[in-house]
């Protein structure tokens, strides 16, 4: 390994392709080399700093992953290169029993790819802020097009909108991942703080709040190219000069990265792909950012960081930034939530004394969600079947039929036959309060049947079905009783249920679908994954305490069975609901994890404990 110590003289950001393309020359005591990286890291560093450069070989050009680089800030050395990542495995378990139900194998790692910002531009329309229709433009057949996916095979991405500049992006990529997954499910985006913050306490609005609890230079200079270019513009006109707006775009553009120096970076992205949703992968790469920031201090490269601050809507209705440790200090002026992260014990002891100190913070105490939703509370006894008999009779006969068909079966001897058949021979189940027992079976075992017994939407030939008074059950049998979606859109369609607003949005989070795209869009636009989690939320926004519901998951793949199951249960787990579910799938029922479960074949019912082998 050899050690240099250089001094940079050139750098080269190309116009368009500069997230991922980029170079800096640097003087050496081995002879002038070239360094490959991308130009949204290049921008920062200009000609003329100290760098420390550690190589295995010597060579003129070195491509990003062939060498080590750190540039000279002060009395620093603060890491560039190699690329932020971690390898992480995140297991999902079973929030009783602590037993793994299925695992991730992430990689989060600093965008660096053509093919990563693609996928980033894709993601982008996910967004729950996102007030595009179309978030990307491409340079497409001689031409620049607007599309949310890639318009062409060698279209090239000339601007993800509403991104920064001087934005710096981690993708969380699958490691292990079958064929039809996607290989990128989440990004984030970190920027530097905005220029101005104010507080809105009462209908009265504190100018720079941020400015009177912090010191001021933690913030400032940051990339604030508005207020540059109203300089600039002054003094173009004051010179009679006569520029192209191109060239003084560009000017105040690298203008501004040059004097961008803060203490604190901003989270102002995370977006995970809608059919990962709800399995903490957005908290993983919030925590995975953290560690980014405080190891290479981005965006800029310069200042220790102090702080990550946030400026989040959706941090009222789902808790996953506090869940990593940020806290809630204030609202700006235009009503939006504003959220801390300390990375220093200074920050940390001035966010306490804030919290401390000031009287609206004393009465939030740095949290600012607050879940709503309410269920039944959990039965107060079992139910139960007692001697129950159920059967089944149908006629089969010939009339009607045309003469070739009556015929052949008429020669096999088949004329009119009474088919009876009893399904269910003096049965005994017992469901405990907040129990989740599994119904299998062979099919036409009578699975279904026990269901809607248990449901009590079916009466017994003989026997007893004891249902408890206080029982709120929901159903869903897919073809006979199913939630009734309309051209509404699905946020309406809860909030029609729940009369709650807050309550409709934690029911659509709890449910995988925490997305304000589909929030508003109706229930024939979502994929077959999504349907099934709508089904689910609109079960739940009926506050239930029992839900019985029968093979939610047979038109999904194995993985987002997993998903779907898991998100269920722990709903379930959490408020007492009692949940009585038919499933022929391994996987499933495994992750459902259930305290019972009941075979059904040949009019009887075995229960036996998920654990006990038959």
């Amino acid at each position: 390994m050899v050690t240099l110590i250089g001094e940079v003289k050139r750098r080269g950001i190309p116009k368009y392709t500069y997230r991922w393309r980029g170079w800096l020359d640097v003087k050496t005591d081995l002879g002038d080399i070239r360094l490959l990286l991308p130009g949204s890291i290049a921008q920062w560093i200009e000609p003329g700093e100290s760098v420390r450069i550690e190589v295995q070989e010597e060579k003129w050009i070195y491509n990003v992953h062939e060498y080590r680089l750190w540039r000279r800030y002060e009395e620093r050395w603060v890491p560039v290169i190699p690329l932020f990542q971690r390898e992480i495995t995140l297991e999902k378990k079973d929030p009783v029993t602590e037993n793994t139900l299925y695992t991730y194998k992430l990689l989060v790692r600093e965008a660096y790819r053509q093919k990563d910002f693609e996928q980033i531009a894709e993601l982008e329309q996910y967004h729950y802020a996102s007030k595009k229709e179309v978030v990307a433009i491409w340079w497409c057949k001689g031409e620049y097009v607007e599309s949310n996916v890639k318009p062409c095979r060698d279209a090239v991405l000339v601007e993800i909108k509403g991104s920064l500049p001087v934005s710096r992006f981690i993708v969380m990529e699958l490691l292990e991942r079958q064929p039809f997954e996607p290989e990128i499910v989440g990004y984030l985006r970190i920027d530097p703080p905005v220029p101005l913050m104010h507080r809105r306490v009462d209908g009265n609005v504190i100018k720079n709040i941020r400015e009177k609890v912090f010191p001021k230079e933690w913030f400032h200079p940051t990339f604030w190219p508005e207020k540059l270019m109203r300089e600039l513009m002054k003094h173009i006109n004051e010179q009679s000069l006569n520029l192209s707006r191109k060239k003084v775009f560009d000017l105040v553009r690298m203008k501004a990265v040059h004097f961008c120096n803060t203490a604190v970076s901003r989270i102002s992205r995370v977006v995970i792909h809608p059919d990962y949703r709800g399995d903490g992968l957005g908290m993983t790469i919030v925590r995975s950012a953290i560690e980014w920031v405080d190891t290479y201090d981005v965006p800029e490269m310069r200042k220790e960081k102090q702080m990550i601050e946030t400026i989040a809507q959706m941090a009222r209705y789902h808790p996953f930034f506090e869940r990593v440790g940020f806290k809630y200090l204030w609202d700006t002026a235009s009503g939006r939530p504003v959220l801390y992260y300390p990375l220093t014990n200074v920050a940390r002891t001035y966010i306490e004394r804030f919290l401390r100190e000031d009287p609206l913070a004393r009465k939030h105490g740095g949290r600012l969600y607050r879940p709503v939703l309410r269920f039944a509370p959990p039965i107060s006894k079992p139910i139960r079947l007692k001697e129950v008999v159920k059967g089944y009779e149908s006629v089969l006969d010939v009339e009607g039929l045309s003469e070739e068909v009556k015929d052949a079966l008429l020669a096999f001897g088949v004329d009119r036959r009474v088919v009876q058949k009893l399904v269910l021979r003096g049965v005994n189940v017992e469901v405990r309060p907040g129990e989740i027992a599994v119904v299998v079976g062979a099919s036409g075992a009578g699975k279904t049947t026990l269901l809607r017994l248990l449901a009590g939407v079916s009466k017994p030939d003989s026997g007893r079905v004891i249902i408890p008074d206080d029982a709120r059950i929901s159903v869903l049998i897919p073809g006979e009783i199913e939630p009734r979606f309309g051209d509404e859109a699905l946020i309406e369609h809860i909030y029609g249920k729940t009369k709650n607003i807050v309550a409709a949005i934690e029911i659509l989070n709890a449910s995988g679908l925490s997305d304000a795209v589909f929030y508003r869009a109706k229930y024939e636009e979502l994929s077959t994954g999504q349907k099934e989690r709508a089904k689910i939320a609109s079960l739940l926004a009926e506050g239930p305490n029992v839900l019985i519901i029968d093979e939610f998951t047979a038109h999904l793949d194995p993985m987002t069975a997993k998903r779907v199951a898991r998100k269920l249960a722990k709903i379930v787990r959490e408020h007492g609901i009692t949940l009585i579910v038919a499933t022929h799938r391994p996987e499933v029922i495994s992750v459902l994890q259930p305290d019972r479960v009941l075979y059904v074949g040949y009019g009887g019912v075995l229960e036996t404990s998920f654990t006990q082998p038959l």
